[in-house]
């Protein structure tokens, strides 16, 4: 069991019948009355995303989501195909399931593939990786009073910001769950 008030990023509960992951989730002290767990949920096994306030005493059975590990080998259309490292057998998965920051992974990348009672419901890219920049206009030295930036392309087509100093061809590490640069590789 867990409680409202223990509520983070990432946990997975069973309510009315349904399996929910915490997207965000806010913590909220109001000065006057009780405080209140505001959080956004996404069920599970249809994709639906939903605001939802909790008493921060409310207890929900924890759901147990099964995190392997698989690597991911191609795409076709709108399937992406990973591989269990284990068994090699290969899983179709389909473009809806597939997050934001997957734009960040490319052919031959172990993620990790989330799934309850065997329905697949997301995959976790690992949360660093490093990729090639093929695009970027030449940075100018000069009126920079603080940290400037420029778009850049990277090898699997994803845009983000880096600093002027990064030219194309090199190798460089990025956050995928905050989607930005963090360093040369």
């Amino acid at each position: 069991m867990i409680s409202a008030g223990d509520f983070r990023n990432g946990v997975t509960f069973e309510m009315d019948g349904n399996v929910y992951s915490i997207i965000e989730f806010q913590h909220v002290k109001p000065g006057k009355g009780a405080a209140f767990v505001r959080t956004k949920i996404r069920n599970v096994i249809s994709g639906s995303v939903t605001e939802k306030t909790f008493n921060p005493n409310d207890k929900y059975p924890t759901a147990f989501v099964e995190r392997k590990e698989m690597e991911y080998l191609y795409s076709d259309g709108d399937l992406y195909y990973f591989m269990d490292n284990e068994t090699y057998e290969q899983l179709p998965i389909n473009a809806s399931v597939m997050g934001d920051n997957f734009k960040f992974v490319k052919e031959n990348m172990v993620c990790k593939v989330l799934s309850y009672k065997g329905n697949v419901f997301g995959v976790e890219p690992p949360n660093f990786v490093e990729l090639q920049v093929t695009k970027t206009d030449p940075g100018f030295k000069g009126d920079t009073a603080t940290n400037a930036t420029k778009p850049a392309t990277l090898e699997t087509g994803a845009e983000i910001k880096v600093p002027l100093f990064i030219d194309e061809g090199e190798m460089i590490r990025i956050d995928t769950r905050t989607g930005e640069y963090m360093e040369r590789a």
